[in-house]
């Protein structure tokens, strides 16, 4: 019996074809998907490749920050640092910076409590705030010298003993206000606010940013850069931390 030409060739590419290796998934997406502790599926938010070869930098829906290999049985927890000429780097604060960065951008002005001054703007800070933090309201102090120096305040909510406490409500009662600005300064002058507290406001969605960005009380201030300073900072060393003299 004779074989064709066609019948022939197509046996060998059949063949051929068999031989090729599966293409590999792609490892960090794989991570993503499969990863487990105790059998349970981690609540995993991203995975990146990181210089160190077969490890993965993963991020939680929660904000926490660990590393693993590839098939998710070992783990690191900590910073990694580049050995840079300069000096050490730290590479996971980098990254959290610009994580911070990019989810701040993402909120939009009408879900801020802004100060600006009247000349032109040379920087914004966004700071995470509780009317009822002494430390919140000596910051609020330096707003309008802030504002002098051409440094907007944009204010989001992070009531720090929790959304149900007395700040919380407060803050609700900010962002339900007509006039959001004046509100805020008058409830950080503590006074008593009259105003409703059960609008369809980003008190609870801000409370839990704050949280996944690395917050852990107030006032937290978050540079241009995305990085994160917690307490009190006077209105001249900000502003030299922003770059900006007089």
């Amino acid at each position: 019996m004779r074989l064709s030409i066609l019948t022939v060739c197509g046996g060998l590419l059949a063949a051929s074809l068999a031989l090729l290796p599966v293409a590999q998934a792609d490892p960090a997406r794989q991570l993503a998907e499969t990863l487990s502790v105790n059998g349970q599926p981690m609540p995993v938010e991203r995975v990146r490749e990181t210089p160190l070869e077969g490890f993965y930098e993963v991020t939680l829906s929660s904000g926490e920050t660990f590393y693993s290999n590839a098939e998710g049985s070992h783990f690191l927890v900590g910073d990694l640092y580049e050995n840079a000429e300069r000096g050490l780097v730290n590479l996971t604060e980098q990254g959290r910076n610009a994580e911070r960065s990019a989810r701040l951008a993402a909120v939009p002005e009408s879900e801020r409590v802004i100060y600006r001054g009247t000349g032109e703007t040379r920087a914004e800070l966004v700071v995470f705030t509780d009317t009822t933090c002494p430390y919140c309201r000596q910051l609020h102090e330096e707003v309008p010298r802030l504002n002098e120096m051409g440094i907007e305040v944009h204010y989001l909510a992070f009531p720090r003993s929790g959304l149900g406490s007395p700040g919380g409500r407060q803050l609700q009662q900010v962002w339900c206000a007509d006039n959001k600005a004046e509100a805020m300064s008058a409830a950080k002058r503590e006074e008593a606010l009259s105003g409703a507290a059960d609008c369809d406001n980003p008190v609870e969605e801000q409370y839990h940013l704050g949280m996944q960005l690395g917050v852990q009380g107030t006032p937290a201030i978050v540079l241009p850069d995305g990085r994160l300073v917690p307490g009190y900072v006077p209105a001249e060393r900000l502003a030299a931390m922003l770059g900006l003299s007089e």
